[in-house]
């Protein structure tokens, strides 16, 4: 069940730092907002602990969509604002991963399924689009 809550992407960029940019430009040229990227990596370090590979969160929110759910459903207030999580791989590699939306939607049902299973999910392929590996 785990496996099936997250999509997990390769990025076409070579780096946590270049692929959150990348993600940044695409979610506002989709008029989404992006409030915040958190280095995860640096807060852990700071805090005295080591982590050996970059982990970066990306944060991504729509006002009109998320006011739409919270205002049937202000408890999934706490998966708000929605997130990407850009990562170094074993392998080298640069991944995105992000709850998978579509699920999401089926879970909860109702409101949360005809926005986060339609519009959000939609948004969010095309967002992913330009940043993802072929």
């Amino acid at each position: 069940m785990p496996g099936m809550m997250l999509n997990t992407h390769e990025s076409r960029y070579t780096t946590v730092e270049e692929t959150c940019a990348a993600l940044k430009t695409s979610i506002e040229a989709n008029n989404w907002q992006s409030p915040a990227t958190r280095n995860m990596t640096a807060a852990i370090t700071k805090q005295g602990f080591t982590l050996d590979k970059q982990v970066s969160i990306v944060e991504l929110c729509n006002a009109r969509y998320a006011g739409d759910v919270l205002a049937t459903n202000p408890e999934v207030s706490t998966l708000m604002p929605c997130a990407w999580g850009v990562y170094e791989g074993n392998d080298g590699k640069i991944y995105i991963t992000g709850m998978n939306m579509g699920l999401m939607a089926k879970i909860f049902g109702g409101n949360i399924a005809k926005v986060m299973g339609g519009s959000v999910a939609d948004d969010e392929a095309k967002m992913l689009t330009p940043v993802i590996a072929e």
